[in-house]
């Protein structure tokens, strides 16, 4: 699947309130942060914690979507070719998205059909 074939979010209809889309970013923080504090600590992407880090952002990806396993293997790709999401990750710490990427390919071939 080549780069081109990602939707990027902002092709998502947002009709939240301020107030809950405050919210959403701070929930979507607090799972960066536990993601980035994994790899900090040299934990495995495979880990027990990082894989539960990873079932925190699959659940908030369900506020917004239903992804399969390949959809949410392919929201993963962005991680690791050059996207916004990416950089984002990247800007948190160096290597966070292509750790995140490990991490979610492992989630997504145990959990998902």
């Amino acid at each position: 699947m080549d780069q081109n074939s990602f939707i990027s979010g902002s092709y998502y209809q947002n009709d939240y309130t301020k107030e809950q889309n405050s919210q959403f970013t701070r929930e979507f923080s607090a799972i960066t942060e536990k993601m980035a504090g994994c790899l900090d600590q040299g934990l495995a992407a495979d880990s027990e914690q990082m894989q539960q880090a990873v079932q925190e952002h699959y659940n908030f990806c369900l506020k917004f979507w239903k992804p399969t396993r390949e959809a949410y293997k392919s929201l993963a790709m962005s991680y690791v070719l050059p996207s916004d999401y990416r950089d984002s990750y990247e800007n948190v710490r160096e290597g966070l998205g292509k750790y995140i990427y490990d991490a979610v390919i492992e989630f997504a071939d145990q959990n998902l059909a």
